[in-house]
């Protein structure tokens, strides 16, 4: 037997890794998960090179658990370790310099990323086991086993041990302050989330069923002994759909592994991308695109990140830009360590080669579809508009390609490209300064006669819903030259495009400004501004409208980014159609209280119109509306 002490210089290392090292402990099974299908790949390979020229058997990690013992083993039967082999890996910890590691994480955010960067990843045992024991055989010829053991102090023991298979168990004690590792769904939810995709089998057992022994060995009482039986199920799919190439996969079996990642998702993915990239990174995966809701926060964290097929993160903000985050998949990249903290992704060069990259690869995957089948990509469109808006106001690559597979609907149901719409519509919807206006409705229902009122004068009208629109429509005015964006209740039509031809008005200024007290006292007046304007006589006699801009932009404070904005109070226009018969027959009324009444009725037709009369004021409109019936 050997007796030694661990070489750090600190003997504060295990408090560092039981306080420190995770926020969350249950990282210690992946990394001893890890460590053991590692072992199994290292003996594959000694045996493809020749270097091993034994039985590989079936390669296997098992983690087995024994709550009665209190113990949790890992077992594989890979490389397996020598004496020798556990001096140089297990105690020859290159960790100088703890004391001032110390102080430097204690307490950040990157403590987390210690074991990564020190390949501590066996110490995160201690965490939650309070005695730690190795059993190892090594793969070599006349290898003696032997046992390394240690309670979480610098001093450990290493004795010669029986053991008859190759490999190595792992056994921890828990600790009395980690028992909710000894309970079995804890243990299952561990390995479904960190190892359900490793390459090597990984089986779950319990020791918690007992049988007669099967040599018939008796007890001190003379009856025959009963022993644990290892009940044990696989819980890992070793040859997940993103490690196989393209040409081997249908389209179902990209469906069936979307449902084995989201097994509570009903609906299928719109459709893939398969990422397979060997140079200047390694990168492999499948990211689906699903059917986006208009509440895009819902969709978040359904991206894994996994490093070698072993469970990373969910949070992989800092490896796609922040739009991409709306898709479902997987990415795998050996590139990028187990163990890391943002600020260690904010600033390595091939998690940000690796961002540029997928960019690329959305943004040229749609580009193919619409040059493809574009009717297709039309019956997608719906779903798809939310995801392109996002990324094309959120990164700058992405919009600049973005530019040729945009669509904007129109209100009779067909598909454009800007530069298609501003084509079409160049003829009669530019205005005297020169710019195509782009006339929308974000409700073609609610806003009807307005839409209506636009065709009848030739125009067409874009239907553009969503809680980007806002700031989306800001961003195409940027990037596309003279055109801009009206919403068609946001003004008079011929305010909206404006042309060098003025419409005369069939009023005097006198009787303008006798008219705008008579609508000012029907409303209130700090909500609406009263406007008697020369108008189309064909056009509605009033009309409420809300400036594009002050609009748009109290929309955008909503989403954000729309500055002081939101402080202000929700103001309309109120404008009057002096060219009118029914404003003239106001004019022309004998009596003030003839004027009033029909001022009253035509102002809250005005507001119903625009679905803003309400409560009192829309019962008495109804009751004076049969009145006059």
């Amino acid at each position: 037997m050997k007796t030694g002490q661990i070489n750090v210089q600190t003997e504060n290392i295990f408090p560092i890794i039981k306080k420190f090292l995770y926020s969350d402990h249950e990282i210690f099974l992946r990394e001893l998960v890890s460590n053991a299908v590692d072992a199994s790949q290292k003996l594959k390979f000694f045996a493809g090179n020749g270097e091993f020229k034994g039985e590989l058997g079936d390669l296997k990690v098992e983690v087995l658990l024994n709550k009665e013992a209190k113990t949790l083993t890992i077992r594989d039967n890979g490389i397996g370790m020598t004496s020798e082999e556990i001096d140089k890996y297990i105690n020859q910890i290159a960790f100088s310099g703890a004391e001032e590691f110390v102080q430097k994480y204690k307490g950040t955010e990157g403590a987390e990323n210690i074991i990564g960067h020190f390949g501590l990843g066996f110490y995160s045992a201690f965490m939650v086991a309070d005695r730690v024991q190795i059993q190892t055989l090594s793969r070599h010829d006349g290898s003696q086993a032997v046992q390394w053991e240690s309670n979480g102090s610098p001093e450990y023991t290493l004795t010669e041990i029986e053991k008859e298979s190759r490999g190595t168990d792992i056994i921890l004690h828990i600790s009395d302050e980690s028992i909710e590792f000894l309970e079995k769904p804890r243990i299952q939810g561990i390995l479904d989330r960190y190892c359900k995709f490793l390459p090597i089998p990984v089986l779950f057992g319990t020791k918690t069923d007992y049988v007669d022994d099967a040599n018939g060995e008796k007890d001190e009482n003379g009856k025959v002994k009963r022993v644990a039986v290892e009940v044990e199920n696989q819980v890992n799919n070793v040859s997940p759909a993103w490690t196989k190439a393209p040409a081997d996969l249908k389209n179902e079996d990209y469906v069936s592994f979307y449902k084995e990642l989201y097994p509570m998702t009903f609906e299928d993915p719109l459709f893939h991308i398969h990422l397979n990239v060997d140079y200047p990174f390694n990168l492999t995966g499948i990211l689906y695109f699903p059917r986006i809701t208009e509440n895009v926060e819902v969709q978040r964290n359904k991206i894994n990140l996994y490093s070698n097929q072993v469970f990373i993160t969910d949070s992989v903000e800092q490896i796609v830009p922040e739009f991409l985050t709306l898709l479902h998949g997987v990415i795998d990249s050996p590139d990028i360590p187990l163990n890391v903290s943002r600020s260690y992704l904010q600033s390595d060069g091939n998690v940000k080669k690796i961002s540029a990259h997928i960019t690329k690869k959305v943004a040229d995957k749609l580009s193919e579809m619409f040059k493809k089948d574009r009717a297709d990509f039309e019956s997608k469109w719906e779903d798809l508009k939310v995801f392109v808006q996002y990324g094309s106001l959120s990164d700058e690559k992405f919009a600049e390609k973005a530019k040729s597979f945009t669509l904007l609907k129109s209100t009779d149901g067909n598909y454009y490209t800007v530069e298609e719409f501003k084509e079409k519509i160049a003829a009669i919807q530019t205005n005297k300064a020169g710019n195509t206006v782009m006339l929308y409705s974000n409700n073609p229902e609610e806003q009807f006669g307005f839409v209506k009122n636009a065709n009848d004068r030739g125009y067409n009208v874009l239907h553009l819903e969503g809680p980007l629109v806002p700031h989306w429509i800001a961003k195409l005015e940027q990037s596309f030259e003279n055109i801009s964006f009206s919403r068609v209740d946001s003004d008079t039509l011929d305010k909206l495009i404006e042309k060098d031809e003025e419409i005369p008005s069939l009023l005097t200024k006198e009787q303008e400004e006798e008219l705008k007290p008579l609508f000012e006292g029907a409303v209130n007046k700090e909500k609406y501004k009263v406007q008697v304007e020369s108008m189309n006589s064909n056009d509605a006699p009033i009309i409420i409208t809300q400036p594009e801009f002050i609009r748009r932009m109290m929309e955008q404070q909503k989403v954000g980014g729309g500055g002081f904005f939101g402080a202000f109070p929700e103001t309309y226009n109120l404008v009057v159609n002096g060219n009118h018969p029914k404003i003239g027959e106001i004019v022309n009324a004998k009596t003030s209280k003839s004027k009033e009444k029909k001022v009253k009725q035509l102002t809250d037709i005005a507001l119903l119109a625009q679905g803003m009369l309400k409560g009192k004021e829309l019962n008495e409109f109804i009751e004076r509306s049969i009145e006059l019936v």
